[in-house]
């Protein structure tokens, strides 16, 4: 059994940090279950990535015998995006350390990794504004007809899962609506960090990331997956990754007090707009003026 002195050094690793924090990261990303994960950046030159998206070359025709068939010319839109640095910092004295009152260690490990989740799930709603598929409902609020009619913007030949982010202030509309099934209702279904419950054949997450314009709300409708005999597989959303967490420690021995910091390189793009609506709802009931006789 190894004797001594427990020092703060023991307990505050940062190579050990840096791997739990990585670890918890994607559990708490909200938009993980759709988004995909690309690690070409790392260890590449440069801090820009361009991503194509490629339009649909169209049906296939009837060409008859010896007859030249018409060539489809590929083309593609492309998007820059630049990497980003999510960084936060804790300072942690050696008595909360040591005191052995709650697990200051650990709680940091958590508060740090939830930080930088948050920030990619901002980047992430941010991409999802920049829908080119849209419903306009702002003439009322959210509800179960609101988001059939959101829905059929898709032109779907075939029904699959998609969820739905709302405001938590739209939570009791949907919750009043007779059509949204609570998650209780379905236990050990929830596929979505969050996960409410359902409307529509949509899992209801609600974010106060969702913004608000002119008392209405923006709430991206996104695809979980596409159907693979007619849609491209692609993911909505995809986070490139330049660096992993990383956690770097610095001692202020004078105080007594160690500071903590941990970064993850990054971007979040758009990478198939085919697989989102943003569908747009009213913040509050409009307001029934009343007749007098």
């Amino acid at each position: 059994m190894a004797t001594g002195t427990t020092k703060i050094a023991n307990l505050i690793n940062p190579e050990v940090m840096a791997d739990m924090i990585s670890a918890k990261i994607p559990k708490k990303i909200v938009v993980a279950p759709f988004a995909a994960i690309d690690l070409t950046l790392v260890g590449q030159p440069g801090d820009t990535i361009t991503v194509p998206q490629y339009a649909y070359i169209g049906d296939a025709a009837i060409v008859g015998e010896g007859v030249e068939c018409e060539v489809s010319v590929l083309s593609a839109t492309t998007t820059q995006a630049q990497v980003k640095k999510a960084m936060k910092a804790v300072e942690l004295t050696d008595e909360a350390v040591l005191s052995g009152y709650g697990n200051p260690v650990a709680e940091t490990n958590n508060q740090l990794a939830a930080s930088i989740a948050s920030k990619i799930d901002e980047d992430a709603m941010t991409e999802l504004q920049k829908a080119t598929l849209t419903y306009d409902g702002s003439a009322g609020v959210i509800s179960y007809d609101g988001i059939v009619d959101a829905l059929d913007v898709f032109e779907e030949e075939a029904n699959t899962q998609k969820v739905i982010f709302v405001h938590p202030k739209q939570v009791t509309q949907l919750r009043h609506d007779p059509d949204f099934v609570s998650a209780d209702k379905y236990p050990g279904n929830v596929v979505m960090t969050g996960e409410i419950g359902m409307i529509a054949n949509c899992r209801v997450v609600p974010s106060k990331k969702v913004p608000l314009a002119d008392d209405v709300y923006k709430c991206p409708i996104i695809k979980l997956a596409g159907d693979p005999e007619t849609e491209d597989e692609s993911q909505a959303i995809t986070i490139y990754l330049k660096r992993d967490t990383t956690v770097e420690t610095q001692r202020q021995s004078l105080k007594r007090i160690t500071d903590i910091s941990a970064d993850k390189y990054y971007t979040v793009v758009l990478s198939n707009a085919s697989k989102v609506v943003l569908a747009k709802f009213k913040a509050t009931e409009p307001v029934q003026s009343s007749q007098t006789s």
